[in-house]
């Protein structure tokens, strides 16, 4: 939450612009002196008014604030750098909502790892008429995660996340696994 913080001095003090006569008035200067250190963060904030709305500067619950106007996909959990970069790309995902690179990246941002996207769909031409028709006949959609160390949460998560991102008419299902051993080392050479 926005408030008062210790030490911040005022740019613009009240008490110098009070009429003369209360120049020498220690109650008055004092009073007013108190009134400049809940003022102060005011113009701070002004002064720095365009860094709230920068994800990437702006103080991190702030930032979820503003993830909440934008729409981002975000639950709370995830890292700042993850926040602030589904805060970030909210508009556009908003653009691709409902296609493949769409949900893609919606997963992406919110668990930093790409998904594995399969659907039935397809597309072809022919010079011919009466080609075979592409992809399966029944639609659907899956899209498979691979986590280091997954949760029970995550496949939750993920549930509701691809029900909001995915094309509207598409049934879907969704399964997290965990990664091998084998694929988190690196080679020793």
């Amino acid at each position: 939450m926005r408030g008062s913080i210790d030490g911040l001095g005022s740019s613009t003090p009240i008490g110098p612009m009070l009429p003369a006569v209360f120049a020498d008035d220690d109650l008055a200067l004092r009073f007013v002196a108190g009134l400049d250190d809940v003022i102060a963060p005011i113009p701070n904030v002004l002064d720095c008014l365009p860094s709230y709305f920068d994800p990437a500067l702006a103080p991190l619950d702030f930032a979820e604030w503003l993830g909440t106007w934008v729409g981002a996909e975000t639950d709370g959990t995830e890292p700042a750098p993850l926040l602030r970069a589904a805060v970030a790309a909210a508009a556009y995902l908003h653009r691709i909502r409902g296609t493949r690179r769409g949900l893609s990246e919606a997963v992406r941002l919110a668990f930093g790892v790409a998904p594995e996207i399969t659907e039935s769909g397809g597309a072809t031409w022919s010079a011919r008429p009466l080609g075979a028709f592409p992809g399966a006949p029944r639609p659907h959609l899956h899209v498979h995660l691979t986590l280091p160390a997954p949760t029970p949460a995550d496949e939750v998560r993920l549930e509701r996340l691809v029900a909001a991102a995915r094309p509207a008419h598409m049934p879907y299902t969704v399964q997290v696994t965990a990664s091998s051993p084998s694929a988190e080392r690196t080679p020793q050479r």
